[in-house]
């Protein structure tokens, strides 16, 4: 039975706390008019019977004057139940029933007394006096009809009124949450019919300026978000086809060589070059592979490490490198980091360096000072060509080549400083290239230059981890 739209449970939501507070305003004005009005009833009556009890007292019943207006009537009876005095009205009437006990004072009582009023109450009040002749009763009756039409009539107007104010109330709800949701709506629908080929298209952003209009920029934002998604994702896959298409092709055709020469001779050379080209695609099939893992947004299993003893055992690993690796490392720099990944992003460097350096690749490890525990520096400059200021952060792009003839001879697919920094960012640090031709220990030295005259300088920063204690 409870309504399942958001229109729906506003409308009987309003209604239901606007008719309880309706209510209780209308119980509250009843109560405030009847006894308003009944005071103003008993206050004429007392000041009649007080009168009349006055004139008792000293013996001068006689000369009691006719009731006041909005008094119905006067009776004295004596404490034996006879009637001293009373109104014209009261002709025939029996006494009203003495007090018990019969002590001097003043009371009230509303009645119905039927031979006075048959049709509206009586707000009777009763003074007990002292007469020469003993105790004497004063008893003296207002009519509450005008507070029992008042009553009436305020009744019927609630009756009447309250119904139709509680109907404006859910009309007016309702026709303003509609208004109100049907940009709402209209988000719904559009976004109802976006398929993964559509998602150029947008929501509708009302000019209202409020939580709908923030709802309607945040929904477009987040559709940005998965068009350049959806973009990368086709990129992604067009790039990887194409490096997969070329070893590929390369691979069948010596094969084809192989299967073709019947000269043993060449076999070795020819075998051997197809296994160039198989550990080629092995590579980037791996390379592919973690770069899935990493768009998976995969959990880091990461734990504190010396990042010192991790570049150390890197570069020592290495043997038969092209070019020498020099290191200069800060003792026991740590952070927290998975090994396995992180290694792999000092792998990276490292290769990208040697790839590109003429005679020597520097590694240079510090920590710097900070509001926290501080910041981890990793460097990795080389004396190779350099990287031009307008391709910094192109690198860092997946299937970048900034030589695309010269990167292929030295196998490289352009996925190693893309993997490199998207593994940093996992662990909450950042990888950039920066200038490589200022200080090479310093700070805030800048991006790179860009006539490539330096070398390439590769900046890794993580945060160090707290020692205990």
């Amino acid at each position: 039975m409870w309504p399942t739209t958001v229109r729906a449970r506003a409308t009987v939501g309003a209604s239901a706390v606007v008719a309880a507070a309706l209510a209780l305003a209308s119980f509250a004005l009843l109560g405030l008019l009847e006894a308003n009005l009944l005071r103003n009833a008993e206050s004429d009556a007392r000041r009649q019977a007080e009168t009349v009890a006055q004139l008792a007292a000293t013996g001068k019943l006689g000369r009691v004057r006719p009731q006041a207006r909005g008094i119905d009537f006067v009776q004295v009876v004596d404490a034996d139940g006879r009637i001293l005095f009373a109104s014209p009205n009261l002709a025939g009437v029996p006494a009203f029933p003495p007090p018990a006990p019969n002590a001097p004072g003043t009371r009230s009582h509303t009645w119905r007394v039927r031979p006075v009023d048959a049709e509206n109450r009586q707000r009777v009040v009763q003074v007990v006096t002292q007469t020469p002749d003993g105790m004497a009763i004063v008893y003296a009756g207002a009519s509450l009809r005008d507070a029992d039409a008042a009553d009436d009539t305020t009744t019927a107007a609630l009756v009447i009124g309250l119904p139709l104010l509680l109907a404006t109330v859910a009309f007016v709800t309702w026709r303003v949450t509609g208004h109100a949701l049907r940009p709402v709506e209209a988000i719904r629908a559009e976004v109802a019919e976006i398929s993964d080929r559509g998602l150029h298209r947008r929501v509708p952003v009302p000019a209202t300026r409020d939580e709908v209009a923030r709802l309607a920029e945040t929904m477009n934002a987040t559709l940005d978000r998965l068009e350049a998604s959806g973009i990368r994702q086709r990129q992604f896959i067009a790039d990887a086809s194409h490096e997969l298409r070329s070893p590929i092709t390369v691979l069948r055709t010596q094969l084809e060589v192989a299967l073709a020469v019947q000269d043993p001779e060449l076999w070795p050379e020819l075998i051997g070059g197809a296994l160039e080209d198989i550990e080629r695609l092995q590579h980037l099939t791996a390379d592919l592979l973690l770069l899935a893992r990493i768009d998976a947004a995969q959990p880091v299993v990461a734990a504190p490490l010396d990042l010192t003893t991790l570049v150390r055992e890197v570069v020592e690993g290495r043997h038969g490198d092209r070019v020498p690796v020099r290191l200069r490392l800060e003792p026991e720099v740590r952070v927290t980091a998975g090994a396995l990944w992180l290694g792999r992003v000092v792998t990276n460097l490292v290769d990208n360096a040697q790839r590109f350096a003429d005679r020597h690749v520097e590694i240079t490890l510090r920590t710097t000072k900070g509001a926290g525990p501080g910041t981890a520096v990793l460097e990795v400059v080389d004396d190779g060509p350099g990287i031009p200021a307008a391709d910094r952060e192109r690198v860092f792009e997946r299937f970048t080549r900034l030589d695309d003839s010269r990167s292929r001879d030295h196998g490289g697919a352009g996925l190693g400083l893309a993997i490199a920094r998207d593994l940093s960012a996992r662990h909450g640090g950042t990888l950039t290239a920066e200038d490589s031709s200022g200080e090479r220990g310093g700070e805030g030295s800048g991006e790179r230059a860009g006539n490539g005259s330096g070398g390439a300088r590769l900046v890794l920063r993580l945060p160090v981890t707290r020692r205990a204690g």
